[in-house]
């Protein structure tokens, strides 16, 4: 995931993939999380945090993982329909900016969550959240 703005959506984050099961998140920037927030999840995760993602990014596709990208763009799957691949990276998009253009073109599949009413987003915790429960889903 790219530096959250606010610590708080990584810390729900942290907390939701500790719950999940998730062992492994690679953060860009320095954002630290919230104990209060992420309730020792940080403790049970693997956290590599690096200063840009597309090196990262470009090493896991290399090694076989398929990137799958949160984001509303043309082309974007429902995450509810949507088959996950087992081993793959689920790029989340920043708070305001979405995922920038260069790691766009570095995923494999978009997923996009439907939204019913307004506003026209979910929140970046809440989006990753529901994207990483989906996943789960699939593959207990």
């Amino acid at each position: 995931m790219p530096e959250m703005r606010s610590g708080v959506n990584l810390s729900r984050i942290m907390r939701a993939a500790g719950c999940l099961g998730i062992t492994q998140l690679i953060v860009e920037g320095n954002r630290k999380a919230d104990p209060k927030i992420s309730r020792g999840a940080e403790e049970h995760l693997s956290i590599r945090q690096c200063r840009t993602l597309e090196p990262v990014i470009k090493k896991l596709a290399d090694d076989n993982y398929p990137v799958i990208g949160l984001e509303q763009t043309t082309g974007s799957h429902n995450l509810f329909t949507f088959d996950f691949p087992k081993k793959c990276i689920l790029l989340i998009g920043h708070e305001r900016t979405g995922i920038p253009e260069l790691q766009l073109k570095l995923c494999d599949a978009m997923v996009e969550i439907p939204v019913f009413g307004f506003p026209d987003s979910y929140n970046a915790s809440t989006a990753a959240i529901m994207a990483m429960y989906e996943y789960c889903k699939q593959h207990s």
